[in-house]
């Protein structure tokens, strides 16, 4: 009805309501079904933050981030090669630092990787890198160190000492146990020249030729060249048979399949460390040693150029300038010709030189060390063997008249870069290794190979005088052993003890340690070897009295049994730390020894308890259950003055089976890796400081590739020896 209200039961208007309220909720419910995308949080931002020098970014692979591999970078646009190498953090990131301006291949090597394909880059670029995870264990284990191939070796069972020769077992009777047998080797053969375990020895060369088994492969193999007469006289220390037998047991199980236990990636310390690579020298040549500043005071030579002794190889003197990415050479001399220093004919051809004879030099320069005013010294042979009338009997030499020595292999040169020239001391005694001592007189220590006298070259007086007869001395070791704190009347090598009188012994230093308190340390080789401490004296021709401390292999009182060093130092607390055959780093303190340091007693097992062992981080050889593992550090330094980083008075063994430094910090392994090429093996290494204001930029440790055969590197024939410099960073990604 027009014009009437309608109206609305008290029910009606119930329903109404309910109604609308369902209606209102199922709105909203629709519209919370489809709600407007929230804002999206600000991304994370990068944390590769890079300079105009730096190249940066994020590993990755098909399993995301990819932590502790190596990034890798090189470049052939500069005066010579150049490598870097850095290492991922945590998330993957990288930043590689301070590059010269050139074009570079970058990629990405790693454990459980294989290497990425490389692309180009140039400085001050962030670029991401995909990583490539490896299809297959076998893959992947190609970039293992050696010393984890090495490790697969099975080494005669302990039941198999003493050898019975060969109408027994072959192994020579001279060996007596099986921590003798790893004692030659790893000091005394194998080990002492170049690596074992990489591709080029792992694998049997077809360049060999063809042979009816493995062992005659491997007996033709280590008469190659010109190191083979040595090689082959080497092996027969061990038994030539069971040597042979062993070695080719090894690589035909390799050839089969096996494969060693993957190692661990970079983790901690061992991510922040950077590693520089320059080519020097030539292909043909190799290098022992390289030198960069002062052992005393890293800050001499700053920033300037670095040394090396090419020993056999040649009398051309590497010198590489870091700054400029140049090489140069320097002519080594002689007062008059002589024949070359290494064998000259070989047994058999090399599978890489054919018949050509590659080693020529005739100086032999084995060791440099700079002094304070930022001289090169080192030892080399200048003359012939035979020494002058002054060294021998007969003579009022103030160390002739007590030792007299009648012939000296090598001696002592000197280089000058301020004038270019090279100086000749001709020293009686033989000498191999040489040290600076903290003295007034900058005395020139040096040790002999297989020498029984421990040389010195007053460096000092000879400035003044140039008189190399009176600047040097030598002395015989000499123990206490009548114990009353003085040198005098002596019983030989052979003659028993007599407790009233002192002992001569026949230990050979091989390593030449000065430390802060005048005294000069010195490892001895053999097993299971020792080191002696010599204190001069105020006439040290017959002043010096040694005291000996062997190695405490087979000591009851010992939990670990470690022996055989070759190379050591001393920190300036007086310790002495040494890399062992055993597979160790030892560290011996004087201070703790609990019995008398003289004596008829003291002749070197009067001391276990001075002994500290800290096993090397490689797996240990097949078949030995010993403390120890496959490593087998060829030298140990000091970094007394912090130019690694990783504090004062560290001590870094030459990890050659772990392709890079082995810097103990704290009682912990940090492992400096070297990635590529693979190969690294070092026979030395030294610090220096080249600006403290720069913290880590500032400051190193630079060493040198020193393997006799650089063509084993996995470049192969026509890889250049290089030198290396390693940097720890305080985090992966600092600039």
């Amino acid at each position: 009805m027009e014009g009437q209200r309608m109206r609305i039961t008290p029910l009606q208007n119930i329903i109404r309501v309910t109604v609308a309220c369902v209606i209102t909720l199922l709105v909203a419910c629709g519209q919370q079904s489809t709600p407007t995308p929230p804002t999206a949080p600000p991304a994370a931002p990068n944390p590769v933050q890079i300079d105009a020098n730096d190249i940066g970014g994020v590993v990755t692979s098909e399993n995301g981030p990819e932590a502790g591999v190596w990034v890798i970078v090189e470049t052939a646009d500069l005066g010579t090669g150049f490598i870097k190498s850095v290492v991922t953090n945590d998330s993957g990131y990288y930043l590689v630092p301070d590059l010269p301006s050139a074009n570079y291949d970058i990629w990405v090597r790693g454990y459980g990787l294989v290497d990425s394909p490389k692309v180009q880059a140039s400085p001050g670029e962030n670029l991401n890198l995909t990583a490539v995870v490896a299809p297959s264990a076998a893959a992947a284990a190609q970039y293992y160190p050696a010393g984890y191939w090495a490790s697969l070796i099975e080494i005669p069972g302990t039941d198999a000492f003493p050898g019975e020769g060969p109408q027994g077992n072959g192994i020579s009777t001279n060996m007596h146990s099986q921590a003798q047998w790893l004692q030659w080797l790893k000091t005394g053969s194998c080990y002492t020249c170049h690596q074992l375990g990489n591709k080029a020895t792992r694998e049997l060369s077809e360049e060999l030729g063809e042979f009816p088994d493995s062992v005659s492969a491997w007996a033709r193999r280590i008469q190659s060249g010109q190191a083979g007469a040595d090689m082959a006289r080497q092996s027969g220390e061990f038994g030539p048979s069971a040597f042979l037998g062993m070695l080719a047991d090894w690589t035909d199980r390799i050839a089969a399949g096996e494969l060693p236990p993957a190692p661990p990636r970079p983790e901690g310390l061992e991510r922040n460390v950077v590693v520089t690579l320059w080519d020097w020298a030539n292909e043909k040549a190799y290098l022992h040693d390289q030198i960069s500043s002062d052992r005393r005071n890293p800050q001499v030579n700053a920033g300037g150029l670095i040394y090396g002794s090419p020993e056999l190889s040649t009398n051309l003197m590497p010198v590489l300038d870091p700054v400029r990415n140049t090489v140069t050479d320097i002519p080594l001399t002689t007062r008059e010709e002589l024949p070359p220093a290494a064998m000259q004919a070989m047994l058999q051809p090399s599978p890489y030189w054919g018949d050509e004879v590659i080693w020529d030099s005739t100086t032999n320069a084995h060791n440099p060390m700079f002094d304070q005013d930022g001289r090169v010294w080192m030892t080399a042979k200048v003359r012939p063997s035979e020494n002058p009338d002054f060294c021998k009997a007969g003579s009022d030499h103030p160390s002739a008249a007590l030792t007299p020595l009648d012939s000296a292999g090598r001696h002592a040169s000197m280089y000058d870069p301020e004038t270019g020239e090279v100086h000749h001391i001709a020293t009686c005694f033989s000498t191999h290794h040489l040290n600076f001592a903290d003295d007034e007189n900058n005395t020139l220590w040096f040790n002999g190979y297989a020498s029984q006298v421990v040389g010195w070259l007053d460096t000092k007086m000879w400035d003044e005088t140039g008189d190399e007869e009176a600047s040097q001395g030598w002395t015989s070791l000499i123990l206490d052993t009548n114990a009353n704190g003085t040198r005098d009347e002596y019983v030989g090598p052979d003659e028993p003890i007599d407790p009233t009188k002192d002992k001569q012994i026949t230990d050979a230093f091989y390593a030449a340690a000065p430390a802060i308190d005048g005294s000069v340390w010195g490892s001895i080789l053999g097993f299971p070897g020792a080191i002696v401490r010599l204190d001069p004296g105020s006439n040290p021709p017959a002043t010096a009295l040694a005291e000996r401390y062997e190695l405490p292999w087979d000591e009851a009182t010992t939990a670990i049994n470690g022996y055989s060093p070759r190379g050591m130092d001393i920190d300036r607390n007086g310790v002495a730390w040494m890399g062992l055959a055993s597979g160790h780093m030892a560290s011996f303190d004087r201070s703790k020894c609990n019995n008398p340091l003289n004596g008829p007693d003291a002749t070197g097992r009067h001391c276990p308890e001075g002994w500290t062992f800290y096993e090397e981080p490689l797996p240990q050889f097949k078949n030995v259950t010993d403390s120890g593992s496959a490593e087998g550090s060829y030298y140990t330094w000091v970094d007394q003055f912090d130019a690694l980083g990783l504090g004062a008075n560290t001590p870094i063994n030459t990890g050659n089976q772990s392709e890079g430094l082995l810097a103990l910090d704290d009682e912990e392994w940090v492992v400096l890796r070297v990635p590529y090429p693979m190969g690294f093996y070092v026979k030395g290494m030294d610090g220096r400081i080249d600006d403290p204001s720069l913290g880590w930029k500032g400051k190193g440790v630079w060493t040198a590739f020193g393997s006799r055969t650089p063509f084993h590197m996995e470049t192969g024939k026509g890889t250049l020896p290089k030198v290396a410099h390693f940097q720890v960073r305080p985090d992966p990604l600092a600039r």
